[in-house]
């Protein structure tokens, strides 16, 4: 049996309620769209983590507060923190294709295309952390 991989992400809301979502750039799940994130490296801490992947895929800034949620998906087990945006710029880096805020409507649409990382929709509405707009 192989042992998880630990793994972090950040929900993050604009200031108009809209979440920031990555194109994924790699495997798993290319392509696709998700909450940015990833492996929780050696000797690191989940906060230390999700800054910087954040600040990798994204090129924002930010501060991890609560635990919003655990993801288990395949070996990744993933743990979603809320996040608030210190600075920074908007730009897709590292293993993302694409970064944007996305609203409700534009989060429905994309589930139902097909777009979104398996379960994320769900997910998300579960946690309550969909988009406010």
């Amino acid at each position: 049996m192989n042992p998880r991989v630990r793994c972090v992400g950040g929900i993050v809301f604009d200031d108009q309620g809209r979440l920031l979502l990555i194109q994924r750039g790699h495997e798993p799940g290319k392509g696709l769209w998700s909450v940015p994130g990833g492996r929780v490296e050696k000797d690191e801490t989940d906060v230390v983590a999700v800054v910087r992947e954040l600040r990798e895929e994204t090129g924002l800034d930010v501060r991890p507060a609560t635990l919003v949620g655990t993801a288990l998906r395949g070996d990744y087990e993933i743990h979603d923190y809320a996040c608030t945006v210190t600075g920074g710029t908007l730009t897709a880096g590292d293993d993302a294709d694409a970064a944007r805020w996305v609203d409700s409507a534009e989060l429905v649409a994309m589930d139902a295309s097909g777009q979104l990382a398996e379960l994320l929709f769900v997910t998300l509405r579960d946690w309550d952390a969909l988009p406010r707009t």
